[in-house]
């Protein structure tokens, strides 16, 4: 993989150094060190240079962002892909139930990272996986991976920014208020890796704001808003709120009506890491939730100026 970025230096940045101008634009630490040890790395007017050389105004500063090498521990393992976007910097799918983001023990070739690590091989073309926004394993709908390390560090520090905004629709059991903000902190349940519950000691913060857009008999379909990414957020607070997700084996085990927890990852909104324009992805609620939500309509996505998925086989 080879990103190569131009930046021609305005008299804003003239008397900066190299490395204060590349810090500024979102370069991390480690994406600098690693320019450092690359061959013509960080040139400027064509001449290597290194980090602490000053600016001035005019300057082509030409940065070569090169990897070399594909992610270790990850085969690559063919399977079906729903990509919803793709450019030179990220990409965006819409991940189905029953499918890890990442190998953990156990489980090393049924993954998103499995599938997207042949999608590149395929393709003769070097990839690290690197997932920004993380979704359980049977929670579907949209993911942004980073195509490379410069992305990953600025779509990273937008995640700590929150300025990637997730919004969720989920089926849960009974009718809650018609809208409401959960402000409770989650912890591990002592003795368990996977789960989690409101911690009020020990936990760490967290917030969820939801809306009611439908009732149905015994369950409604709500919408959900994240100010915070603990592990299993939606899934404990609408658990402590009397409301667990239709079909949550963890928090509402006996719920038949789904297989899976009824969540789904809908829309996400957030600054393209380098140009900085403003992205908004939808995509509408696959078919084991959709059954359930019966003649309900979801607002017309193309009216809201989103991109819709689109699929791909691969």
């Amino acid at each position: 993989m080879e990103r190569i970025f131009h930046y021609t230096i305005s008299s804003a940045n003239a008397g900066e150094t190299v490395g204060s101008f590349l810090r500024d634009t979102g370069y991390s630490r480690h994406v600098i060190a690693h320019l450092k040890r690359t061959d013509h790395g960080i040139c400027v007017g064509g001449v290597p240079v290194y980090t602490n050389r000053v600016l001035n105004p005019g300057d082509e500063l030409c940065v070569s962002l090169r990897e070399g090498a594909s992610s270790e521990h990850i085969p690559p393992v063919p399977m079906e892909l729903d990509i919803v976007y793709e450019d030179d910097d990220l990409l965006v799918l819409c991940k189905p139930a029953d499918m890890p983001i990442h190998p953990s023990r156990g489980n090393y070739d049924n993954t998103l990272a499995n599938g997207v690590a042949w999608y590149y091989a395929s393709r003769g073309e070097t990839f690290v996986y690197r997932c920004i926004n993380r979704l359980d394993r049977d929670t579907t709908g949209l993911l942004i991976i980073a195509k490379h390390m410069l992305s990953a560090a600025v779509l990273s520090q937008s995640l700590l920014r929150r300025e990637i905004h997730r919004t969720y629709l989920a089926l849960v059991q009974g009718i809650p208020p018609a809208e409401g903000t959960i402000d409770r902190p989650i912890g591990r349940v002592p003795g368990s890796t996977i789960e989690r519950q409101i911690d009020e000691e020990h936990g760490e913060r967290a917030v969820t704001h939801f809306l009611t857009l439908a009732q149905f008999s015994g369950y409604a379909l709500i919408q959900l808003r994240l100010e915070t990414g603990r592990t299993h957020q939606i899934r404990v607070h609408m658990a402590s709120l009397g409301h667990p997700l239709l079909g949550d084996f963890l928090y509402n085990p006996p719920c038949t009506l789904m297989r899976r927890q009824a969540l789904h990852s809908y829309r996400l909104e957030f600054p393209h890491p380098i140009t900085g324009e403003a992205l908004r992805f939808a995509a509408p609620p696959p078919k084991d939730m959709a059954q359930l939500l019966g003649n309900y309509s979801l607002p017309d996505f193309s009216s809201m100026g989103m991109t819709l998925p689109r699929s791909s086989s691969t």
